[in-house]
């Protein structure tokens, strides 16, 4: 099973790659006045306007530093009618891949509930890295933001 390994702040994260659609450089947003904390705007994705999250902002908040490595990992997430959407989400050090059997990741042994996102703990040389239920990564006031119903304008 492949992983993207990616950054917030100094500790690594892993997301299943299948659930990622691409990896894009990081580019200019269109900033959304009255956002929540954690939505760093919009960007042109294929023609296409998709909406991106600053996960170093959204779990430690502060935005992510504008680094070469900084990427939007793009992924479908469901909306609350179970459609799937576009996202982007910006992550730093979202340049590895590793490969690794789902059982290499184990329970941290500790339940504190929140936050819902993080799965069990793979451990290598450098430390612990945390696997990312991106389903689960929004919170629901954000998630009201995102995947609203939109009007359709003829």
């Amino acid at each position: 099973m492949l992983f993207l390994i990616f950054q917030l702040g100094n500790d690594r994260y892993a997301l299943e790659a299948s659930h990622v659609v691409e990896v894009l450089p990081l580019v200019e947003m269109k900033k959304i006045p009255g956002a929540p904390r954690g939505i760093a705007g919009v960007f042109n994705y294929r023609g296409r306007p998709v909406p991106a999250v600053d996960l170093t902002e959204l779990t430690l908040g502060q935005p992510a530093s504008e680094r070469l490595s900084t990427r939007i990992i793009i992924i479908h997430h469901p909306d609350d009618t179970g459609k799937f959407r576009p996202l982007g989400l910006i992550a730093e050090h979202a340049t590895e891949i590793i490969r690794r059997d789902k059982k290499d990741f184990v329970d941290t042994g500790l339940n504190l509930g929140t936050p819902a996102y993080l799965g069990p703990v793979l451990m290598d040389n450098r430390g612990a890295i945390h696997w990312v239920r991106e389903q689960r990564l929004l919170p629901q006031n954000v998630r009201n933001v995102l995947f609203c119903e939109t009007v359709e304008h003829t």
